[in-house]
């Protein structure tokens, strides 16, 4: 099914300061697809969530990043301006936890799926998912507008 998509957007658990033990199984299993080329220039995003508001979900966010460019995908940032870091702000601002790489939330530990991550965090990947799609299309309408044009030579698309 992911070799059929035009865009990936992985998700994972920041758990002890990094991706999930689960979501590191999933990368060490795209070796083939690596060696493949099956998701070269497919679009690629990310997000994470943990318990605390840093929870070192940024070096999650690289780390999907990196996974995305060994795998030759182009990856789509935020791109959104971080909220809640003005004394007008508020938890209600999308971004409200200040990230670019990917949509990054936080759940209270204590409380379940039923009230964490907060509203504001859904929405933030909600855009991010929304970024995705339209990257994509532009993408995709790009690759059809030049599917007949020459090609640069290997050389010429390493300098």
């Amino acid at each position: 099914m992911l070799e059929g998509a035009d865009a990936i957007i992985f998700g994972t658990p920041t758990y002890m300061g990094s991706a999930s033990g689960t979501f590191k199984t999933f990368m060490d299993a795209t070796s083939q697809v690596f060696v493949s080329g099956a998701w070269r220039d497919k679009i690629a995003a990310g997000f994470t969530n943990s318990g605390s508001r840093s929870g070192d979900k940024l070096l999650t966010l690289i780390e999907l990043n990196i996974l995305a460019a060994q795998l030759g995908m182009h990856w789509v940032s935020l791109g959104m301006l971080p909220g809640n870091n003005r004394s007008d702000g508020s938890e209600e601002d999308l971004n409200r936890l200040g990230f670019f790489l990917g949509a990054a939330a936080q759940s209270n530990t204590d409380q379940g799926p039923e009230s964490t991550p907060p509203a504001s965090d859904l929405r933030t990947a909600e855009m991010l998912g929304a970024r995705v799609a339209r990257v994509t299309q532009q993408f995709i309408r790009g690759r059809r507008a030049t599917e007949g044009a020459r090609s640069l030579p290997a050389e010429a698309a390493l300098t």
